[in-house]
């Protein structure tokens, strides 16, 4: 017999259990073989399929019947009268694969290359493309939606409110593509110019930077969002000359201090009579504290890698065991402290401490990101694996680096984090609360050591270090530390 099932299968003949296989994974045809002797007269045979989610399928076939050593369907050939050339082929085959040591040999060596053969695809990553048909199908106006009720045919073809397609560029996706980065074109170049002015700004000169029709705003700064577009295509695309060209700009150089008047005039600095200043995206803020501390590995490129996570998120979301990323393991060694973006996202499941920070999950595009302020960030920030493991670092970089008085590692630690000294009161303050730490683990050495335990302290003073740790995280924790500007 041969069987499949999505998930666990179970067999039963005249009430004996003759196949038993209790696994998670996806349906396909014949992936279970299992030979039965049914006795003469009626059999019964039951088959139970256990599905522990997705989709429920199984599939169940003779797949060869023999009352002897040699197959039914074979022995049939053989007394036949005459034989078709399908029949000889087909006996000629059984008698080389059972009979003959020659041909026997040449099968073995033919497996033998071909799971050699599977080996190097499987280490082949593939990836999905498009290409065009050659002769594209018909696309039709469906009345009222339905796929059943086809209307006009309609061809592929642009926006009339936009230019035309290039002179002698098909209506296909390379067309397309000229199409939107002809210099005439007047708005790719003023989209993409208002996500870099909103990357730097936090707010674009078209605060709807999804929306450039007419459900989105109207730009603040008209005249200067048609020059930077120009400019864009007159630098050749450059990008890498856009962001300095912003970066390096009086209106972003300025102070983002502001007064009374100005934030009731003008709360969200669209008049732009300030720097800017808002709370940095998630992957920023997780990259900033692995660099203050020390832990950042910048090299650049190489697989996604798999940083701490609290355990049992994917589970809810797994599909058996044939699927891929099913289990989380968190890597070790440097992969646990590259930059965000090579972290691995789980459809239906990405990383929490990047939600939290408002993050999208991926699933749709998202243009432009919500900024929200909650108890939860600061909760994270306090006790998430990776910051705590973040304010160690720094706190060995304080001890290591920053002198040979408290004072002055606490000044240096505040000024790898802020980019500025502290003033006379802020040391005061941090200083205190190093004293006091300091000779609560004195008191209680067993606190500094379950704190210190993600580390390896390499310090004789663990009382000190731990102090120093919680400093740093406080540091990290500073909205200064958080916030752009």
């Amino acid at each position: 017999l041969a069987l499949g099932s999505n998930d666990a299968i179970k067999v039963w003949l005249n009430g004996e259990v003759v196949h038993d296989n209790n696994i998670e994974r996806g349906f396909q045809i014949d992936q279970d073989h299992v030979d039965v002797r049914l006795n003469e007269g009626e059999n019964e045979l039951l088959m139970k399929v256990v599905n522990y989610g997705n989709d429920y399928a199984f599939s169940f076939r003779r797949a060869r019947e023999q009352s002897s050593e040699i197959p039914l369907d074979i022995e049939l050939m053989l007394t036949a009268e005459e034989r078709g050339a399908k029949e000889k082929r087909k006996l000629r085959d059984y008698y080389r694969e059972q009979y003959s040591p020659v041909w026997k040999s040449v099968i073995a060596k033919r497996d033998e290359l071909r799971e050699r053969e599977k080996k190097i695809n499987d280490q082949v990553p593939t990836t999905m493309v498009m290409s065009e048909m050659p002769d594209p199908r018909e696309t039709h106006v469906l009345v009222r939606g339905q796929y059943d009720q086809k209307d006009q045919v309609v061809k592929s073809a642009t926006p009339m409110a936009l230019p035309p397609m290039p002179e002698g560029a098909n209506a296909n996706r390379l067309g397309l593509a000229r199409w939107l980065v002809d210099p005439a074109h007047p708005l790719t170049a003023r989209v993409i110019t208002n996500r870099y002015w909103q990357h730097h700004f936090g707010t674009g000169l078209v605060k709807t930077a999804e929306d450039f029709g007419a459900q989105g705003e109207r730009p603040t700064h008209p005249g200067l969002l048609d020059w930077l577009a120009t400019e864009f295509v007159s630098s050749g695309w450059d990008t890498k000359h856009m962001h300095r060209l912003i970066v390096t700009s009086a209106t972003y150089r300025q102070s983002s201090h502001s007064t009374t008047e100005l934030n009731e005039r003008d709360p969200e600095n669209r008049l732009l009579a300030r720097g800017p200043r808002f709370r940095m995206d998630a992957e920023v803020i997780r990259d900033s504290a692995l660099f203050v501390s020390g832990l950042l590995v910048e090299q650049q490129g190489g697989p996604s890698v798999r940083p701490f996570q609290p355990p049992g998120i994917w589970k809810e979301v797994a599909y058996g065991a044939e699927f891929t990323a099913q289990v989380f393991k968190p890597d070790i060694g440097e992969n646990l402290h590259r930059r965000s973006m090579y972290t691995f996202w789980k459809r239906q499941a990405p990383p929490p401490n990047m939600m939290l920070f408002d993050a999208p999950n991926r699933e749709t595009c998202t243009v432009r990101r919500e900024r929200t302020n909650t108890p939860l960030q600061a909760l994270a920030l306090m006790n998430d694996p990776q910051f705590v493991e973040a304010a160690h670092a720094l706190a060995h970089r304080m001890v290591n680096d920053g002198g040979e008085d408290a004072r002055d590692r606490i000044a240096f630690g505040f000024e790898w984090a802020t980019s500025r000294p502290p003033t006379d009161r802020e040391r005061s303050v941090l200083f205190g609360v190093f004293e006091a730490q300091r000779a609560e683990f004195t008191e209680t050495p067993d606190a500094a050591k379950t704190l210190l335990a993600a580390c390896d302290s390499g310090h004789d003073e663990a009382a000190e270090l731990a102090a120093y740790s919680v400093i740093a995280n406080l540091i990290l924790n500073l909205d200064e530390a958080l916030t752009k500007g």
